[in-house]
């Protein structure tokens, strides 16, 4: 029982999600209810599909995963409603941003003690994930960890010290030490060794290791039966379908063993899982790597008294040690099969297993869990005083992080039908009569593909608008030229043309984003063929800008094949083509690539920064940053406002520069590859020019006038002399759109990683 504490939140997936998370902290919860009945507790889950979850009436508010706004709201719900101790639940990816760096903003925020609770511990953490937790560390008062090798882990690798680690054995429903045969015939398995494996399925428990042991076992032990009780985890699921459970049924099929397997497939609950558990002779878990450091599932097994056969991965190396269960080497199906055959032979071992595993187990029934749990919320809560509470820091105008738009894609919408998006527009209304064209298509594509992961992305699903715009390059790729065409009437036919080497390299820029960042399994499959295709017909092109656009396309492909040779040698054929340009051109008064600049002129130096990153190249990385400052400085105006270069004349060497018509393609191009400059230098200036720029389409241009129409949701194409041009067309509304969600992100990362921006 707690003295001091009123109110708890618990923080994490909750059921009637299916996952691991969500099942612990559910128990958690509800088990600290049963032991605290006078304690208000408040569950805080984290859902991560759109539709929801039908939660229970303990769920008082929800986090939507990719949604930072949230994470700041269920702060503010959290102080608001004068919490006592928060207990957050932490695993990298269930938490939004990159290496779910979201939560940090939530917990930044708090005023009262956080305790947290550790299921993923890297021993080879990311630089990011690194970050991520020495931060959620540091913000936590106490730290709770399931094995010794967690502390040693966090002792060795984050340098935190001894006395804010927790170690409290993973939770268990307390069950009665009972006979196997006692539930056999409930399930049809009367007179029958059970042997058995649990949990959410997926390629990495292994399963295929225990059936091809099977075979033999079956040879000398006919009557035994081999159950896997648990649905496909729900992510394989939206991504591959049945693929793995359809590959394990296959695969009893050709090793004659199909009647002595049982698949249950669906998420037991609670009651059923104990039945089943019981009536197991044998439990396994022959999960496949080393690096898990906590296992519910063996947990469970252990404490309600199974003998257990299992690989060595962290927690059961521990658990298991000293003849607590039998450890075989991983991936070892004849290891396997021989520790199943010794413990059906050997009763009287297989029965003393099971005995001290119950009685060893003991400790861990969520009763006595919850208990210590308790007893640290009320220490956490006596020793951060009122005084020595964490306060909100405010921050002065010039340090915060910028107010952006909302995301709006009403016109997207309106400019998009079953074929893909519509060139022009007029006024707000798409224009019919020009068609479309591949190059906003790509366009499009790429803004999906940047929202999906942004958590925005709703009405750009696999069956909307995003697989159109795909579907769009796959048709104008033209196999008998090897070249994508660009220009599609609205009657469905091509106009011809001579195929634009520009349009082949935004397609290719396209289709490596979609291969890079997406989640859609489909999208990218067909992208990899697609890209294979076209960048093979590609290493001949002479514009530069095509050079920059293929660059870009390889940069993120690499994101996912880092190891393709062929590609990384046309990231260094290209890239070396394009710094060599720059060199031949550059010199102290003019440091560019060609003799004037014309159009989306800053992908160039773009390229470079990522060419040089990729490749290690500081001197191509050099190349870019100052290219890129000097064209910063050409498009700065007197004022300090971004002033592009107009599209009504190039501007030459030497010559004056064009002032009008200024397009939205530039503000993108320059703002994207200022980000990028942020992203590889941390210099804060990159990020301050990122901001100015993006200003331009709300006013802070020539003209004092906004081009962006917050009504509609579109961007106006260009800046005149003296007005602008009303008409919203595809390439304006795209580049807006592409500027505010590249914006969005990196204020979203600066947000969840530290605040103020650094200096």
């Amino acid at each position: 029982m707690v003295s001091n504490i009123k109110k708890v939140a618990f923080i994490g997936n909750y059921l009637p999600r299916r996952c691991g998370i969500a099942t612990f902290t559910t128990d958690l919860c509800e088990s600290f209810a049963a032991i605290n009945p006078s304690v208000q507790l408040f569950a805080i889950p984290v859902t991560d599909i759109k539709e929801g979850y039908d939660y229970p009436e303990r769920v008082r508010f929800e986090i939507k995963e990719q949604d930072i706004t949230s994470y700041k709201a269920a702060a503010d719900f959290l102080n608001f409603n004068n919490m006592d101790v928060v207990c957050l639940q932490h695993e990298f990816g269930i938490f939004g941003g990159d290496a779910g760096s979201y939560i940090l903003t939530l917990l930044r925020q708090l005023k009262m003690p956080i305790i947290t609770t550790l299921h993923t511990v890297l021993q080879q953490p990311s630089a990011r994930q690194k970050r991520v937790m020495d931060e959620l560390l540091e913000l936590s008062d106490y730290v709770v960890v399931m094995t010794q090798k967690a502390i040693d882990i966090l002792q060795s690798v984050h340098k935190i010290h001894a006395s804010k680690i927790l170690l409290i054995p993973h939770g268990i429903p307390d069950v009665s030490f009972i006979d196997p045969s006692f539930y056999k015939d409930q399930y049809g398995v009367e007179g029958k060794t059970v042997l058995l494996t649990f949990g959410l399925l997926a390629p990495h428990k292994g399963i295929e290791v225990v059936l091809r042991a099977l075979p033999k076992v079956l040879k000398e032990h006919p009557n035994t039966v081999y159950i896997v009780v648990g649905a496909t985890h729900p992510n394989l699921l939206r991504h591959e379908g049945e693929a793995y459970r359809l590959f394990l049924q296959r695969l009893c099929d050709e090793l004659g063993i199909s009647k002595n397997v049982i698949f249950h497939n669906r998420f037991a609950s609670l009651e059923e899982l104990k039945e089943l558990l019981v009536l197991a002779d044998i439990y396994i878990t022959p999960y496949l790597q080393e690096a898990q450091i906590v296992s519910g599932t063996l947990a469970y097994s252990f404490g309600v008294g199974n003998a257990v056969i299992s690989t060595p991965y962290w927690h059961a190396a521990e658990l298991l040690s000293d003849g607590k269960g039998i450890l075989v080497p991983f991936n070892d199906s004849e290891a396997i099969g021989q520790s199943i055959m010794r413990l059906i032979a050997n009763e009287n071992e297989r029965n003393a297993m099971r005995k001290n595993a119950y009685l060893l187990g003991r400790e861990m029934i969520w009763s006595n869990v919850v208990l210590r749990y308790a007893s640290i919320f009320e220490e956490s809560r006596i020793k951060r005083s009122p005084v020595t509470q964490k306060k909100i820091t405010m921050h002065p105008l010039e340090q915060q992080l910028p107010v952006l738009p909302e995301l709006k894609l009403d016109h997207l919408a309106r400019m998009t039908d079953s074929i893909g998006i519509f060139q022009h527009a007029t006024f707000n209304v798409p224009n019919f009569s020009e068609g479309y064209c591949t190059d906003d298509n790509a366009r499009a594509l790429i803004l999906s593909v940047l929202l999906e992961n942004l958590g925005s992305g709703n009405l750009l699903t696999t069956s909307g608008m995003a697989s159109r715009y795909l579907g769009f390059l796959k048709y104008a790729w033209d196999p008998s030229i090897s070249r994508f065409r660009n220009f599609l009437a609205f009657q469905r036919n091509w106009i011809e043309e001579v195929p634009s080497e520009d349009c082949h390299g935004r397609a290719l820029w396209a289709i490596g984003t979609c291969i890079g960042q997406s989640r859609n399994e489909g999208f990218v499959q067909m992208s990899v063929e697609l890209f294979e295709r076209a960048l093979a017909s590609s290493t001949g092109f002479n514009s530069p800008r095509a050079w920059a656009f293929i660059l870009l396309g390889i940069h993120e492909y690499l994101q996912r094949f880092h190891g393709d040779r062929l590609v990384r040698n046309c990231l260094q054929v290209l890239a070396t083509r394009l710094h060599d340009l720059y060199k031949a051109n550059t010199d102290v008064e003019w440091l560019w690539f060609e003799s004037s600049l014309t159009y989306c002129d800053a992908k160039l130096p773009h390229a470079l920064l990522v060419s040089g990153h990729d490749l290690d190249n500081e001197e191509m990385l050099k190349a870019g940053i100052d290219s890129l400052n000097w064209l910063v400085k050409m498009q700065t105006s007197a004022r300090g406002h971004f002033q592009p270069v107009g599209s009504d004349g190039a501007f030459h060497r030497g010559g004056v520069k064009p002032l009008f018509d200024q397009q939205p393609v530039e503000a993108y191009s320059t703002i994207s590859a200022c980000l990028e400059a942020y992203r590889v230098t941390k210099d804060k200036v990159w990020y301050d020019e990122a901001s100015n720029v993006f200003q331009w389409f709300l006013g802070g241009n020539d003209l004092g006038i906004s081009l962006y129409d917050p009504v509609t949701g579109g961007c106006c194409d260009g800046l005149h002399i003296d007005r602008v041009n009303r008409n919203q067309g595809a390439e304006s509304t795209l580049s807006f759109l592409l500027s505010l969600t590249e914006m969005t992100q990196m204020v979203n990362i600066l947000e969840s990683l530290k605040e103020p921006l650094e200096e």
